[in-house]
């Protein structure tokens, strides 16, 4: 059975070779979640993110006044 040398703590271990390609398979997923939550983090505070500390928000009430008054055209 082949053997492969991967880097655990910085050690150098002799592993079989499914072994080997089990622990870059588990590196590499990590790697793309870190990826995919760190873009979907960014996305939502550009769409959002103006929206959580908006100053001029109107009670639902404030907006029916004003559209039954005729000002919001």
């Amino acid at each position: 059975m082949a053997k492969e040398v991967i880097n655990v703590d910085g050690e150098d271990t002799m592993v079989r070779e499914d072994t080997a390609k089990a622990y870059r398979g588990t590196i590499w997923i990590l790697i793309v979640v870190g990826i995919v939550l760190s873009t979907a983090a960014i996305l939502f505070f550009v769409f959002f993110g103006g929206s959580l500390g908006g100053s001029d928000l109107q009670s639902p009430k404030e907006i029916e006044q004003k559209r039954q008054s005729g000002t919001n055209r």
